[in-house]
């Protein structure tokens, strides 16, 4: 009865008896403390709980001598625990387990001494939510106290130099000359106008930026300075100004070269002891670099967008010209003397060669196309970025930068490496929004057996280039996903959540790896390991041509023909046979794997990429040289960067849709010297 009414309660409860011994208990105690099965019976004394929880650590926050080996430490921890309990007194305490999780554990003694009742909740959720709150409510605090003095010190110390000008015209001449050799050197547009809307002060940044000088800009109305047109759109915050309000805002300024400028500026009212405003402080900053850059990584967004839809465009397209073209060229060689054949059938093949030219160059666009690796002198690669990184970054970023000797060379396409370094850097800056540093490094790895296998790569040297921050880091639960596409912890208008994915891509399409360590709080470190570049890197090898007849090899032998589109498969199946060999087909990847499996007469197999199915062209192919190491495949893809994205393992000839019957041909040749002989070869 007591038992059944335990299991009413939301949290964990045990009730011990005068002699400490376990009389009852629900399953929530159970299943949030994990004890085993032999201690949860009736009778059980409170000590084997306590030894049990000595023996896994459970106390290590509290004794130093919890899960020791420790026999005299541990009797000592036991009786000290033991003595408390039998004061039978009531208890609120906290309890931070080994696993992390908190519980919150009250208790209280039955009446006339006659045991012990205990509840346990877990309050892991609340308490790190708690965490969470404090965290950032000590962090708004810091930034509005250190924001409020630096506003303050700033305010007070132009204000005293204001004053001591009026009182004395010699420490005016003074202090303005020294004023002006100050905020000459700074960084920054600053100026000065009252309230009858009047320049008095510029320094020579911002004099410059609307075509004057420090000298000449002095007792100038605005109207006159900066235009008709840009002074319509700044009216209404200098108005807001002038009424005692810390105004800021955005305005673009047309250079005399015909580009754009872009500025932010703040207006700060100058208030006289007596309150009253008499003008307002200037502050811009130029940030056309900025805009610049956030409009180059929009674009690179919309890019990758277009890329997705090109890809898909271009397999079912270039299928279709695939038909076209394979039948068109089919009937001009079966009525090679009919005129009129030839008059209907050259055009339509031109308009279907255009048409996949076309798409190549749409794939070209989108930059979709294979990858150019070569060897790169990853510092001199380094140094180059961060002159565009220094430009890019705010000025709170500091940007450190080192390469170890000798200097490591890396087999990568250049200019896709450039785009990696620069994603990971801009993640970096997002994840340091109050600043920080972003380290750089490039050197020499070695991975073995272990390092190696949880990368997918081979043991041996690899060129690590690695970039780290110390801002945020992340938790588990998104470094688990941090490599996902359209995975984002970013704002809705922050990002695609595709520039891990990218990186993560051209890596492993490199025939690299990447590791990722963050904690948060401490910050992120991602090392890309790339191939390290070997003489002769980037020259491509070639396919030796068969003597003879180029494809006169497959005559009499059986191929597997695998391709999910119909009217494709029949196109191909035609061309092949004319070479006079028996054609098997497959609609998919696992019907090939099927065959292969079942059927060992198949001396080829030629397989489209992108298919229908868990098993496509590239899974397929692995699985044809883990079965039969000496069987030739050979690849057709109507997506370039499908086909590019094999990896240097395979070294397979790749189709690129549409072909023709003589570039089906070719590709026949130059695995012609790979076949092994037919069985009835030496018959």
């Amino acid at each position: 009865m007591v038992g059944g009414a335990l299991e009413l309660f939301d949290q964990g409860v045990t009730v011990f008896d005068a002699g400490l011994r376990l009389i009852a208990w629900n399953r929530r105690f159970v299943a949030m403390l994990e004890f085993p099965a032999e201690l949860l019976v009736a009778g059980t004394p409170y000590e084997r709980f306590v030894r049990y929880n000595v023996a896994r650590g459970e106390y290590g926050e509290y004794d130093d001598c919890a899960g020791t080996a420790d026999a005299a430490c541990v009797e000592a921890l036991v009786a000290a625990r033991m003595a408390a309990a039998r004061r039978f007194h009531p208890h609120h305490t906290r309890w931070v387990r080994p696993n992390g999780r908190v519980l919150e554990l009250r208790g209280q003694p039955l009446p006339d001494d006659a045991g012990f009742v205990t509840f346990y909740a877990d309050i892991t959720d609340q308490q790190q939510r708690q965490d969470e709150i404090d965290r950032q409510k000590a962090e708004l605090e810091a930034h509005i106290q250190r924001r409020t003095a630096e506003l303050t010190a700033a305010n007070a110390e132009l204000t005293a130099a204001i004053e001591r000008n009026r009182e004395i015209t010699v420490a005016l001449r003074y202090s303005e000359g020294r004023l002006r050799q100050i905020t000459d050197a700074i960084p920054a547009h600053i100026a000065y106008f009252d309230k009858t809307w009047t320049y008095r002060y510029a320094n020579r940044r911002y004099a410059e930026w609307f075509g004057w000088t420090s000298e000449t800009i002095v007792d100038q109305p605005i109207p006159t300075v900066i235009g008709a047109r840009l002074f319509d759109h700044v009216a209404e915050p200098v108005r807001r100004a002038l009424g005692g309000e810390e105004v800021s805002y955005e305005y673009v300024l047309a250079a005399a070269d015909g580009s754009e400028r872009h500025a932010r500026s703040t207006l700060v009212p100058d208030f006289s002891p007596a309150g009253e405003v008499l003008g307002c402080f200037v502050h811009g900053v130029d940030i056309t670099e900025q805009r610049r850059t956030q409009s180059a990584l929009a674009q690179a967004q919309k890019m990758e967008a277009i890329g997705q839809l090109t890809g898909g465009l271009a397999h079912d397209f270039n299928n279709m010209l695939t038909v076209v073209a394979g039948n068109l060229n089919e009937l001009r060689a079966a009525r090679a003397g009919d005129a009129v054949v030839a008059e209907y059938a050259d055009p339509a093949l031109l308009a279907a060669n255009r048409g996949a030219a076309l798409i190549r160059r749409l794939l070209a666009f989108a930059r979709q196309q294979p990858l150019s690796p070569r060897a790169v002198e990853v510092d001199e690669l380094i140094h180059g970025l961060t002159r565009l990184l220094r430009r890019s970054l705010p000025e709170n970023i500091a940007i450190y930068t080192a390469a170890d000797t000798p200097q490591p060379v890396a087999l990568a396409d250049p200019h896709q490496l450039e785009s990696a370094l620069l994603n990971l850097a801009l993640n970096a800056r997002d994840a340091m929004p109050n600043g920080g540093e972003l380290r750089i490094h490039a050197g020499i790895e070695t991975l073995g057996e272990v390092a190696a296998a949880d990368l997918e790569l081979a043991p041996g040297p690899y060129v690590q280039i690695s970039v780290g921050d110390n801002g945020q880091g992340m938790d588990g639960s998104t470094l688990a996903r941090v490599f996902e596409p359209f995975f984002t912890t970013k704002k809705a208008s922050g990002g695609t959540g595709l520039g891990m994915a990218m990186v993560y891509g051209f890596i492993k399409q490199s025939g690299g790896g990447v590791r990722i360590r963050s904690r948060q709080a401490c910050g992120t470190t991602v090392a890309l390991l790339l191939p390290c570049a070997q003489a002769g890197d980037g020259a491509a090898g070639d396919y030796c041509p068969a003597a003879g007849d180029p494809a006169g090899w497959l005559k009499g032998r059986l191929v597997l023909l695998v391709e999910d589109d119909a009217e494709v498969r029949r196109v191909v199946r035609k061309q092949l046979a004319a070479l006079g060999c028996a054609v098997l087909e497959a609609e998919n990847g696992e019907e090939a794997a099927d065959l292969l499996e079942s059927v060992p007469a198949v001396s080829l197999v030629v397989s489209d990429v992108v298919m229908h199915g868990s098993m496509d062209g590239h899974a397929l192919a692995r699985f044809a040289r883990g079965f039969r190491p000496e069987l030739p495949v050979i690849l057709m893809s109507g997506y370039t960067d499908a086909a590019a994205s094999i990896g240097d393992d395979l070294a397979l000839p790749i189709l690129a849709k549409p072909f023709t019957r003589e570039g089906l041909y070719a590709a026949l040749s130059r695995i012609a010297p790979l076949v092994p002989g037919r069985p009835d070869d030496d018959a």
